[in-house]
């Protein structure tokens, strides 16, 4: 199975994933997502992801991760436990996460692999990410001419 995996600063990756369950539907049992919690040692997270993924998944599994921050603490200890388990090579990975992008890997996760699945969520998630300008409404002419 691949797997979707949100990781994050704080509680932003438990969001995003309470978000994309109203999309995903039967789909989000494929989304894992960890957040560094203010206070908690990359340690200390480092021994909760590798007990969730023992607990969640499979080593025939793949990951796609989507991560708030590139080059951050909570991804790179991330990607340290997937080195780990021999998983780093297979994986996606993706820094810079939004809702577009997560809906979009959990649809394509099954049908595009390695660098075409990345441009596919990175077009997505770039396209959605615009200016939204609301037209101001012409004042109203004073025709109270009497």
């Amino acid at each position: 199975m691949k797997y979707l995996v949100l990781v994050s600063h704080g509680g932003l990756a438990e969001g995003l994933k309470t978000s994309l369950a109203m999309f995903a539907g039967d789909k989000i049992n494929q989304v894992l997502a960890f957040g560094l919690k203010d206070g908690k040692s990359v340690d200390e997270f480092a021994v909760e992801v590798k007990e969730d993924l023992a607990a969640q998944t499979k080593p025939e599994d793949d990951f796609i991760i989507l991560a708030d921050i590139v080059g951050g603490s909570p991804l790179t200890t991330f990607l340290n436990v997937l080195e780990e388990k021999g998983k780093l090579g297979t994986a996606v990975v993706i820094g810079g996460m939004n809702l577009t992008a997560a809906l979009t890997a959990v649809v394509m996760k099954d049908l595009a692999e390695g660098d075409a699945l990345a441009e596919n969520i990175l077009s997505e998630a770039s396209s959605a990410l615009q200016q939204f300008k609301v037209a101001a409404a012409e004042a109203d002419d004073e025709d109270d001419d009497i």
